[in-house]
């Protein structure tokens, strides 16, 4: 069991509340990890101070994967043996992912563990401050199309939040940002980052749009 780090207040003002709440934070019923049968896994929320004020760092997979192809995601990946826990493979993977120097990049909490049912992983979100920005962008076009700063405030504008309906009928929260349509876990995770840190606004629930066709057939039925 990794051991969760110490809340660091080598970050700015607005950021120390949510990274002192973020290891208490509820877990969605839907979200529950099961008791066993499900890979570890972790993502990097990474924040920073962009030309647009804060922001968050995500990218978008490529369309070619076989586990959520094409989605809008946080960096990260599998937990391996030598990672040493899920700051180590959050870390990882962002490097690999989008060219990260992980030596501007402060971790400052860990999340509690949340459960993706599709591709059966057990997800421990890790909570970081980007203290020296370095140059990102899709570093193996293999498993990312693009990668983008986008700012809280663009995420909490009411005009570019939604809700999409699965195929399934099922309903979660979404997101139009930079050129993508955030959904499904990432924008779950999202948005409950953005309620626990008391950053959301008030936005119109009732606007709800189904996935587009050519979402969900890259997501295979998921």
């Amino acid at each position: 069991m990794s051991v969760e780090p110490p809340v660091a207040t080598d970050c700015p003002e607005w950021l120390r509340d949510f990274a002192a709440t973020a290891p208490r934070m509820q877990v969605p019923t839907l979200f529950r990890p099961p008791a066993n049968g499900a890979r570890a896994a972790a993502v990097l929320i990474l924040f920073g101070e962009g030309p647009d004020g804060p922001d968050v760092l995500l990218l978008q997979r490529a369309d070619t994967l076989r586990k959520h192809p094409g989605q809008p995601a946080f960096p990260g990946g599998g937990i391996d043996p030598g990672d040493g826990g899920p700051v180590g493979a959050a870390v990882r993977e962002a490097v690999e992912e989008t060219g990260l120097d992980a030596t501007g990049v402060t971790v400052l909490a860990t999340m509690p563990e949340l459960y993706i049912p599709y591709s059966r992983y057990r997800v421990t979100p890790v909570v970081a401050w980007w203290r020296e920005p370095s140059t990102v962008a899709a570093a193996d076009p293999r498993e990312v199309a693009s990668v983008a700063r986008v700012p809280l405030s663009e995420l909490t504008d009411p005009a570019n939040r939604l809700r999409v309906r699965a195929p399934s009928g099922h309903l979660g929260p979404a997101f139009r940002v930079r050129g993508m349509l955030v959904w499904g876990f990432t924008a779950n995770l999202l948005h409950t980052v953005l309620e626990t840190a008391g950053w959301g606004r008030p936005w119109d629930t009732t606007r709800v749009e189904d996935l587009p066709t050519e979402v969900i057939d890259l997501a295979g039925g998921e």
